[in-house]
């Protein structure tokens, strides 16, 4: 049985100028796929998450998808949490007012009960499971440049969400 012949090696953009060398893909332009402009793009994104966090009042809580949909980072979810993990100690941010949608905390060891702490020291309350009430706790910005809200008459509904009656 004959063997085909070996395709050509892929074309990859030289790192810095507009030259295209063997093996690379020609997804992304050199300039945008470059560790600076990557570092950037990352702390920007950050410095929204952060700013959205600093408006959670005390005794409030919001969830990383609500934090997400507020800084405008469509499924930004999980980028939120990566963003608070990045977090110094003794940070002025409130991360510990961010939970997860089922109003439980998403940290491993020690870092779930010191949350569990500082949010209690805030007359946040969680029951035996863990949880906190999010219907009695969640905070609900109102205003202009507040975001989007889940309530807000006219707002389009995604498939899996059941509308409240």
């Amino acid at each position: 049985m004959a063997r085909a012949a070996a395709s050509p090696p892929r074309e990859r953009f030289a790192a810095g100028s507009g030259e295209v060398r063997a093996g690379a893909s020609r997804r992304t332009p050199p300039a945008a796929c470059s560790p600076a402009a990557r570092r950037r793009a990352v702390r920007s994104a950050y410095e929204l998450i952060y700013s959205v966090v600093r408006r959670i009042p005390r005794g409030k809580v919001a969830t990383y998808g609500q934090i997400a949909r507020l800084a405008g980072l469509a499924n930004g979810a999980r980028q939120v949490g990566y963003a608070l993990h990045a977090l110094r100690e003794g940070t002025a941010v409130p991360w510990h007012r961010v939970l997860n949608a089922r109003g439980a905390s998403s940290l491993g060891g020690g870092g779930a009960a010191t949350q569990q702490l500082l949010l209690a020291k805030e007359s946040v309350p969680f029951d035996a499971g863990g949880r906190v009430r999010l219907a009695a706790h969640q905070w609900r910005p109102r205003g202009p440049g507040a975001g989007i809200d889940r309530d807000a008459p006219g707002r389009r509904r995604h498939s899996r969400e059941r509308a409240v009656r």
